[in-house]
């Protein structure tokens, strides 16, 4: 049965497992409003770049994106959180211009000179972990490649230890449980510590660095001024807590959403006839593959926005103060900028509008990071594996949020080619 606004729930867990065919059953509406999620619904393509091209009227401002403490425990979270730095508005939850001002200090880690000069220790780091494979008949390519991969790049681009790695996935996933996801109440005391040890980890990271300054992005941010021109005018330091908030956002944004795109990636793959072999005779299709993957995978689903006054978005009616959430993965399977949208073809027009990064003033700032570690993590997987199939027994369950998606596991048989 079609799904309708009055039936559609964004927190519905059956709903989160498979929800691009719910997606277009509300996208032939337009906008809708969900009376579940008190929210307004952004599906097609055209609708959600109107709302991200308009920061005025649409805007980031709206707080934490995650679900609230239950109020059983909600005292103890904020006295946990109390001990901490506070969340300063940087990246994720600011407009114009001030978030124009942390923007530009964060993309100087990510221009195209910098990603040509990581490539390397992306691709080492690739093969290190292909050759960790005890058993390439049965690898849990989330455990064994997915997550690790990002993760270790995120941490090297950080100069953090390598004793810290596991630390560092665990803060990254306590960042993430609650982002368009419910969890049990003891969890969110959980987070909170977690976040309480990220905080103090890199408060002491950046003091250390005042002391002995490192050729890493730590340093390059301690040493950056706010809303800095080149004459030096209008410029402030960024405070502690601000330092250590753009590393956090910097964490989650540049781990979950690649680990989720790469393992996305191998199943789709795998679930489409001939495309490994024709990958296979062709790597040069890589970079096109990745595209066409994040617009079927859209790793983050999507983002909430509010209305800063009365508005209209495709000729419904918005109230001032409204949440609208803007949907990436319906946008990018929208039959109407997509044709057969369900569909893998990598040679599709219009292949480049896909905007599973987000379009205008919040553009992913480390879309071009993204993409390096998907595209290095495809090429040494074609170099790698002569073949593979998914194994029988996987389930393709996927982790309970609506805003960021990805499966949990994905057994694979891999037939290895010798290391060149």
């Amino acid at each position: 049965m079609p799904v309708s606004p009055e039936s559609f729930d964004l927190t519905d867990p059956e709903i989160q497992q498979d929800p691009h065919g719910h997606y277009a059953d509300l996208r032939h509406g337009g906008v809708q409003y969900i009376p579940a999620n008190d929210a307004y619904l952004v599906l097609r393509h055209e609708d959600v770049l109107t709302v991200l091209r308009d920061p005025k009227t649409f805007s980031s401002r709206l707080g934490s994106a995650s679900a609230p403490a239950p109020e059983s425990v909600r005292e103890e979270v904020k006295r946990i959180a109390a001990q901490g730095l506070g969340r300063p508005r940087t990246l994720l939850d600011n407009d114009p211009p001030d978030h124009a001002r942390y923007r530009r200090l964060v993309s100087r880690a990510f221009t195209p000179r910098k990603m040509n000069e990581l490539r390397p220790f992306v691709e080492k780091l690739a093969d290190d972990l292909i050759d960790q494979w005890d058993d390439p008949s049965s690898v849990e390519l989330v455990e064994q490649f997915s997550v690790p991969l990002p993760l270790h790049v995120i941490a090297h681009s950080l100069n953090i230890p390598i004793e810290r790695h596991a630390d560092f996935q665990r803060w990254s996933d306590a960042s993430t449980s609650t982002i368009g996801a419910t969890i049990p109440p003891e969890q969110h005391i959980e987070n909170a510590k977690a976040n309480l040890e990220l905080q103090q980890f890199f408060t002491e990271q950046f003091e250390a660095r005042r002391l002995d300054p490192q050729d890493d992005l730590l340093t390059t941010l301690l040493n950056s001024h706010v809303g800095a021109e080149d004459d030096g005018s209008d410029a402030e330091p960024l405070n502690m807590a601000e330092l250590v908030r753009i590393v956090q956002q910097l964490l989650v944004a540049g781990n979950e959403t690649t680990t989720k795109l790469i393992s996305e990636m191998v199943r789709l793959l795998a679930e489409t006839d001939g495309e490994w072999e024709k990958l296979k005779a062709d790597p040069s299709r890589i970079p096109d593959i990745v595209e066409e993957s994040l617009r079927l995978s859209s790793p983050n689903q999507g983002m909430s926005r509010i209305a800063t006054c009365d508005t209209s978005v495709a000729g419904v009616d918005i109230p001032e103060g409204s949440r609208l959430v803007v949907m990436f993965a319906s946008a990018n399977r929208d039959e109407s900028r997509f044709s057969c949208p369900h569909e893998m073809q990598p040679e599709r027009d219009h292949l480049r509008e896909q905007i599973a990064f987000g379009h205008g003033t919040h553009f992913c700032v480390g879309a071009n990071l993204a993409r390096l570690e998907a595209i290095v993590a495809l090429e040494k997987l074609v170099e790698r594996i002569d073949h593979y199939r998914l194994h029988d027994d996987n389930t393709f369950e996927y982790l309970p949020s609506f805003v960021l998606r990805g499966l949990k596991r994905l057994h694979i048989d891999a037939t290895l080619t010798p290391r060149p």
